[in-house]
């Protein structure tokens, strides 16, 4: 692989926080990391990460992990990289700083890869999606949502492809002359998987609707935090009530997005077990 003389990889996981000195204070890592540096200018830069008086003075040890997480992430950009591979850089930081995040990678001049399962900051750093299957890395032609219907189609073909190999140990002959049940019967069993699966449809519409309401207001909330002037200090008033109902529409749309889940499986198992009854299996 060749790279460019002047790339500087700048790396953020996890595991990362681990390598960070728990007897040390933030201001001795930033001060090992920039030795030539005024103590001042070290605590200002550490007090935009949320590392405010005696905090930056305090060890690490006792700091959660959001607050180990700013430290990392405070580390990292200090040394001004060119690409940044970010493996869930927002696990365990809070709102606010997720936000905060956002928005300076929003500022980021250089390259980015970002893994992450938080679908705002994906949204709202990325240009383009690589899908990962099948031990090949491909360029995603769509966008999140696309990605979620492909996941699905594939889950449902697993779930066909299971049926079929059940199927095979079951009839190892394959036998086409499977016993096929008379046409009365089968409407019967068709009108009877409709009623059954009727109640799950109509709930599975609503879910569908209730995600789409609060897509549509969070991006609405979003769109008003990414007005620069909403953070100065007169506005902090206002701020707050935004950042709180982002959190919770965030929330509330993965609880959402698992109930849709959970609703498209039970249909199909449903479909799966009709067709099993009517011998659509051979």
């Amino acid at each position: 692989m060749v790279t460019a003389g002047d790339l500087k990889i700048g790396y953020f996981a996890q595991h990362q926080l681990d390598s960070l000195r728990k007897q040390d204070t933030a201001l001795e890592h930033m001060m090992r990391l920039a030795p030539d540096k005024q103590e001042q200018e070290l605590r200002n830069y550490l007090g935009s990460f949320g590392f405010i008086g005696d905090m930056a003075t305090a060890v690490i040890a006792p700091f959660s992990g959001g607050e180990k997480a700013r430290l990392a992430l405070a580390i990292l950009t200090w040394q001004r990289p060119n690409l940044l591979l970010l493996d869930e850089p927002t696990n365990h930081l809070d709102l606010e700083m997720r936000l905060a995040l956002t928005l300076s990678l929003q500022n980021f001049s250089g390259a980015m890869v970002i893994v992450s399962h938080d679908r705002h900051l994906l949204r709202a750093t990325t240009d383009e999606f690589y899908l990962v299957d099948n031990k090949k890395v491909e360029p995603f032609a769509g966008d999140l949502d696309d990605y979620h219907a492909w996941l699905a189609e594939q889950q449902k073909e697993q779930r066909a492809a299971d049926k079929l190999a059940i199927s095979a140990q079951k009839n190892p002959g394959n036998n086409k002359a499977s016993v096929k049940i008379d046409r009365k019967e089968l409407k019967r069993l068709q009108a009877q998987f409709r009623a059954s699966i009727l109640p799950l449809k109509k709930q599975f519409d609503k879910v569908d609707k209730q995600m789409e309401k609060q897509q549509d207001r969070l991006t609405e909330i979003e769109n008003q935090l990414a007005d620069a002037d909403l953070y100065l200090s007169e506005n902090k008033a206002k701020l707050a009530p935004l950042l709180r109902e982002q959190g919770d529409l965030k929330s509330g749309l993965e609880d959402l997005e698992m109930d849709w889940l959970d609703l498209q499986e039970q249909i199909e198992a449903k479909q799966q077990a009709f067709d099993i009854e009517c011998g659509h299996e051979a």
